[in-house]
């Protein structure tokens, strides 16, 4: 940020602009202005760079990460690269493990092996170390907090989702006037436990500054979380969430006046008439901060289907000027993601933002659906399955029915009555009848 502010490009910044059709000084001024970001930490090689913000394409992120019930080490390494194969730009690890020294496994595998930026919520690990050496989590201390992040920091996380808007205020208002879901944000639960048994201000908000300084010597993007985010439709845009909100728009400007990247997280459980608003709440607010929604998912019905669910909540974000999508698994709300649940969240959450893509910018973006509508007009089954985004599964399903038997133009839902066929052969019949 301080180089875009001094006139100043990077590699990286021509990097984005090229992937991203755009010219390099918009790049350039985007990030002077705190509306685009570049994740990327001064500690770690990448492969390539994203940008995240306005008049960019709208990115995806995935989660892995174990559990306490199941920490598989290899296994969340092949969810990372799942996740990445299959269109994720960036990988958050929520890893919160066995022990202590399985978070630091999983996070550096993934790191090695997943070449694109990562993200983590070192609370994770500040509360799981005092579980170890202190007995709980609230017993944890203000160094034990900082000093989690600068150890990742130094590791070279990209991007550290830190929930400083959850406030003392917040916490006891909460108390006094409780909602249907509580707090359902992991990370914030742990925080407001925290100031609710020290009866003290969250530390990464009255140390706000010190934060900064670390983003500033490791160039770390922070991503403000949404610690009071909606657990239910029933809790959207209320007090707390909004009370957060404006909390976290003050922060917003402080880390920019710092030379600092960062992002603003969104609400998770909103009913579809409310997502544009709070969308646009948050840009006027925070003065277009890029903005990562989980989500949002507007219903709460839908376990083992919430893939779909975030991913109709992502379409309306996107539409409203949501930057950045966190993806949902089938697993949301049931238990921990397998690798076939990672890849239909990615699965179900690119397909979200492609369309918002295609919306926002057109043919800058739709040329991949202009490359499957030819196949298909040609009949090309193996030209579909190609463009397919997911090409194996689209292989299953045309040919499980034998489709390929009689007549392999055709496939087994239409047959002979094939529209595009008969229209092809009608006029293919009509031409040479005249010759």
């Amino acid at each position: 940020m301080r180089t875009a502010r001094n006139g100043h490009t990077t590699k990286d910044m021509e990097t984005v602009a090229r992937i991203e059709q755009v010219d390099v000084e918009f790049i350039r001024r985007g990030i002077e202005s705190g509306r685009i970001i570049i994740p990327r930490s001064n500690r770690r090689d990448l492969g390539l760079p994203i940008g995240i913000g306005k008049g960019l394409l709208v990115k995806i992120n995935a989660n892995v990460g174990s559990s306490k019930t199941h920490c598989n080490i290899d296994e969340e390494v092949e969810k990372a690269k799942i996740a990445v194969q299959f269109g994720a730009d960036t990988v958050m690890d929520l890893s919160t493990g066995i022990t202590e020294a399985d978070l630091i496994t999983i996070r550096k595998r993934i790191s090695d092996e997943a070449k694109v930026p990562l993200g983590t919520v070192p609370i994770y690990q500040t509360a799981l170390r005092a579980l170890e050496n202190k007995g709980a989590i609230i017993h944890m201390d203000e160094d034990d907090m900082f000093n989690v992040v600068e150890e990742q920091a130094k590791e070279g996380v990209d991007f550290f989702t830190i929930h400083v808007g959850v406030t003392q205020e917040i916490v006891n208002y909460l108390i006094k006037h409780p909602r249907l879901m509580g707090v359902v944000s992991r990370g914030g639960t742990f925080l407001a436990s925290w100031i609710i048994e020290n009866n003290m201000e969250n530390p990464y908000n009255r140390r706000y500054d010190y934060l900064l300084e670390m983003a500033k010597e490791y160039d770390f993007t922070l991503s403000l979380g949404d610690g009071m985010r909606p657990g239910s439709i029933f809790d959207s845009t209320d007090f707390a969430q909004v009370q957060e909100l404006l909390e976290i728009s003050k922060l917003v400007k402080r880390a920019w006046a710092a030379d600092v990247q960062v992002m603003v997280e969104g609400p998770g459980h909103i009913p579809a008439n409310e997502v544009e608003h709070n969308i646009k709440m948050q840009k006027s607010l925070c003065n277009e901060a890029p903005f990562y929604v989980l989500g949002p998912l507007v219903t709460d019905i839908a376990p083992g289907y919430d893939d779909i669910v975030g991913a109709i909540g992502g379409v309306l974000a996107g539409l409203a000027g949501a930057d950045y999508l966190c993806y949902v698994t089938p697993a949301e709300h049931l238990g921990l993601p397998t690798k076939d649940d990672v890849k239909r969240g990615v699965i179900s959450s690119k397909i979200a933002a492609h369309a918002v893509n295609i919306a926002r910018y057109g043919k800058r973006v739709s040329d991949w659906d202009y490359k499957m509508d030819i196949a298909r007009k040609e009949l090309n089954w193996e030209g579909m399955i190609e463009q397919a985004i997911d090409p194996e599964l689209a292989r299953e399903i045309h040919y499980r029915n034998g489709c390929a038997e009689d007549d392999e133009e055709v496939c087994s839902m239409c047959g002979e009555f094939c529209a595009i066929k008969l229209l092809k052969d009608t006029l293919e019949s009509k031409k040479n009848s005249t010759l």
